[in-house]
């Protein structure tokens, strides 16, 4: 009975004061922004990470897991549109051979980067059970070695003169796919202990 009259309550106020009802959303949405922004603050990119990931706050809640898978598939869709960025940057008319060389080298690094983001996204899916702590070491090794192929490519591109246009396009692109993988090993990192 004393439920029942809680909810009868409950449903008077929100049809008297539809506000009140309104209100509830938001402060949920709140803390959920909150926890995304308060996550962010420690890691190396602060402010591309709350960038990227406060879209996906409601999804995330204040999960730690939730929050590093999300990160971890953000990175990896940026990395998979860099590549194929790349990709065609390298096919692009009036490139020297080293310029075609280099840009080649980086096209193989970012595909093997998106690869290993690729196995560590399908880890995170059975993180569950006695082998948690082998996955989880699984994941963290995957993603340092897609963070160093992207700094491999970074340093193949800035070691050669290659066309500024190109060289600019392909720097903040890799640059922010980086940015983005470590800040998901940070979260990752965070989960394993």
């Amino acid at each position: 009975m004393a439920l029942q009259a809680t909810f009868a309550l409950a449903l008077f106020l929100c049809i008297t004061n539809p506000s009140s009802a309104a209100r509830l959303e938001p402060q949920s949405k709140t803390s959920n922004t909150d926890f995304v922004k308060t996550s962010c603050e420690v890691t190396m990119y602060p402010d591309i990470c709350y960038q990227s990931l406060s879209a996906y706050a409601s999804t995330i809640q204040t999960s730690p897991r939730e929050l590093a898978n999300t990160a971890l598939s953000v990175s990896l869709n940026n990395a998979q549109s860099t590549s194929t960025l790349v990709l065609r940057l390298s096919k692009e008319h009036g490139l020297t051979r080293g310029e075609t060389v280099v840009i080649a080298d980086c096209v193989e690094t970012m595909r093997d980067s998106v690869d290993e983001l690729h196995q560590s996204m399908a880890e995170m899916k059975g993180l569950e059970g006695p082998e948690f702590q082998m996955k989880m070491s699984n994941i963290q090794t995957w993603v340092s070695a897609a963070l160093t192929d992207e700094d491999t490519c970074m340093d193949g591109i800035e070691a050669k003169a290659i066309n500024g246009k190109i060289k600019d396009t392909i720097r903040s692109n890799i640059a922010r796919v980086a940015h983005l993988t470590s800040n998901a090993l940070a979260f990752i990192d965070s989960l394993s202990h």
